[in-house]
């Protein structure tokens, strides 16, 4: 089997079976915010596009790239379809003129017939509200000699069926960094935001370590980011100052860390980068450089890359932002109603987990999101928000003038916007500002809605606890750290106080624990 990298989630994988190629993202996303790091768009996309399989993980735009795969992806390539509760993804493929589909079991192992031979692979899927928008997976295929799982940034909540159904894992790619606008974005103290940026840092890389332990691959590639920020205003985002909060460390950092932890086997891959591997060997690594200039651009010439990066790419930069809504015209108050106020009367759980108004500042208009009254409004004099956003209107423009669906997939990832609140993260808000359909708010809360299954238990450190966390179900015999009476899982960093249950990371969620 040969892995091609083309660069942060992207691959090309080549079988006997035929070629897959996965998440080949170029252009930037989120407006404009992501780029590819390092730089992939000078590989051949027509040569690579040639493949005879597609697998798009989720609808995140550095997933899901409309344009390179318009551009250059055959179209007659068959799509290898996760299962996912809201057919977004196939229509949006469909869109763009894919026509042959292979509909996916989750987690179930397939045969996949075609010209070439018989493609064994299967499909996890996840499914829900905070996977990718309204659903992200993670590949694995089998030549019949190499075992290939491409976890992308998926958070599979249970691996065991990789052994059962493929044995011993061969080579694994996963995410590592950071994909998120949390801290950055926040107003709060300084000295706040530098710790919760630490601590963020270390529990995603943490994260990462645990899933390798679990999938015990021979060969592990650190991949699906850090994004890179090529915009002025956004280039002290990038890990290429010595700032121990920045919450997108590189490949070279993650590979560090596995080695300290005793974890061996961890390949550097830029896009380019091509491993032949049989079965548990890995047979070569070819680098388009030689290795001394791939390893300089994420360590002593990381800022001199990003800085010529961000001058080649200064024109798309600048015809991204021209494509965006003006930032002066009517008023958003009414489209903003009719964009939000149809979706609040449809979901009673969403709305009820947020409960309380939303303050939306939108340069000098301010637009109350009212949750527990199903309305959008003005503002009331001297009124106080538990929850506010402060975006520029550009944005809000652009998104409502392309009904957009998703403002987590568009705004919030852009990391172009500020955000307060009092308390907790508030999951129900987030999943509302991805949910604008009909169908992904109907699907999202009813999802909430369901009973989930708290009743087995573990021991953990002393304490007696519910297995599932009670967030996204993760399985807290692998995923849960106890420090004192402090219980964190590291699927997602929430924590709860065990003396209690109560959950420290947002409202709701209470775990059922008891000191032993």
């Amino acid at each position: 089997m040969q892995v091609t990298s083309v660069g942060h989630a992207g691959f090309r994988i080549e079988t006997r079976a035929g070629s897959i190629l996965c998440d080949p993202w170029v252009n930037p996303a989120y407006f404009a915010s992501w780029f590819p790091f390092p730089d992939n768009s000078t590989l051949d996309w027509d040569a690579l596009g040639d493949c005879d399989y597609l697998y798009v993980s989720h609808l995140h735009k550095d997933h899901f790239d409309p344009e390179n795969l318009r551009r250059h992806v055959n179209k007659d390539a068959v799509v290898l379809l996760p299962d996912f509760p809201v057919p977004d993804l196939r229509r949006e493929l469909e869109k763009l003129g894919f026509h042959t589909f292979f509909e996916t079991t989750d987690s179930h192992r397939h045969t996949v017939s075609g010209p070439k031979g018989d493609l064994e692979l299967m499909i996890i899927a996840l499914r829900a509200p905070a996977d990718g928008p309204i659903g992200d997976s993670g590949l694995v295929v089998t030549d019949g000699e190499t075992v290939a799982f491409n976890m992308n940034d998926a958070r599979p909540v249970d691996l065991d069926v990789l052994a059962e159904e493929f044995g011993p894992v061969d080579v694994h790619m996963l995410q590592y960094s950071g994909a998120i606008w949390y801290p950055m974005v926040y107003d709060m103290p300084a000295r706040a935001k530098e710790a919760f940026g630490i601590q963020k840092r270390q529990r995603q890389m943490d994260r990462c370590r645990q899933y390798i332990a679990q999938v015990g691959a021979t060969w592990v590639v650190p991949s699906a980011g850090p994004p890179c920020f090529l915009d002025p205003a956004l280039r002290d985002l990038n890990d290429d100052h010595g700032d121990p909060a920045n919450i997108f460390p590189d490949q070279m950092v993650f590979l560090e860390q596995m080695r300290a932890g005793g974890q061996h086997g961890g390949l550097l891959m830029i896009p380019g980068s091509t491993a032949d591997f049989a079965g548990a060997e890995l047979k070569s690594l070819v680098h388009p450089a030689p290795v001394e200039e791939v390893e300089a651009i994420f360590t002593t010439g990381k800022a001199a890359y990003i800085e010529a990066y961000a001058q080649r790419m200064a024109p798309v930069l600048a015809a991204e932002k021209a494509g965006w809504a003006p930032a002066e015209g009517e008023p958003l108050l009414e489209p903003l109603r009719a964009l939000f106020e149809p979706i609040m009367i449809q979901t009673d759980q969403i709305c009820d987990g947020i409960g309380y108004p939303v303050e939306l500042r939108l340069g000098s208009e301010t637009v109350v999101l009212d949750f527990p009254k199903r309305v959008v409004r003005e503002a009331i004099p001297d009124e106080k928000f538990r929850y506010g956003f402060g975006i520029a209107p550009e944005l809000v423009r652009t998104v409502v003038r392309d009904n957009e669906p998703d403002w987590v997939n568009t705004i919030f990832l852009s990391t172009r916007f500020t955000a307060w609140r009092v308390g907790g993260y508030n999951e129900y808000l987030y999943t509302f500002f991805k949910c604008l359909t009909d169908e992904r708010i109907a699907y999202a809360d009813g999802w909430f809605a369901e009973a989930h299954d708290d009743s087995a238990s573990i021991t953990l450190d002393g304490w007696e606890i519910q297995r599932r966390c009670p967030h996204l179900k993760a399985d807290l015999s692998k995923f849960g750290v106890i420090d004192g009476s402090t219980l964190t899982c590291n699927l997602h960093g929430w924590q709860w106080n065990l003396n209690n249950g109560r959950c420290l990371t947002s409202k709701g969620h209470e775990l059922r624990s008891a000191k032993l």
